[in-house]
């Protein structure tokens, strides 16, 4: 099966501790044969970027509701008069929050979705392959 990837790169903000924002980017990836997925690489300053995997479904839903439990919560938001995403990060390292601009984000969800219709994930996933992945990794 070919690899067919979407990707783009994102404009969002940093949100630190007294509400001041800052400017970052972050690149979008999904690849049909990981129809679950979208890899968000947050990049940084002059660091590698920080790699975050996050379900397609939860960017979805967190566009009209909060959704997640744990380490991501995502929910809607209005940020100087236009409409965002609020994505919450928390790992043993500390906690993030950034506002993504919706637009561009519904764009790119639109085109994943092009790829990959709703509800026909398991089409695009080899099972015996990544049962043995799986089996072997452990």
């Amino acid at each position: 099966m070919n690899s067919i990837t979407v990707s783009a790169e994102l404009g969002l903000r940093l949100v630190v501790p007294d509400r001041t924002t800052i400017p970052l980017t972050a690149s979008l990836t999904y690849t049909a044969t990981d129809p679950y997925a979208i890899r968000m690489a947050f990049h940084v300053g002059n660091d590698e970027p920080v790699e975050w995997i996050f379900a397609r479904e939860l960017l979805t839903i967190g566009m009209v509701r909060r959704v997640g439990e744990g380490d991501v919560q995502v929910w809607p938001a209005r940020t100087e008069g236009e409409q965002s995403l609020n994505i919450s990060l928390t790992s043993p390292f500390g906690q993030a929050l950034f506002e993504v601009p919706l637009a561009p984000l519904t764009a790119f969800l639109n085109r994943t979705y092009e790829l990959v219709p709703a509800g026909r994930e398991s089409d695009f996933m080899d099972l015996d392959q990544e049962l043995s992945n799986m089996l072997w990794s452990s």
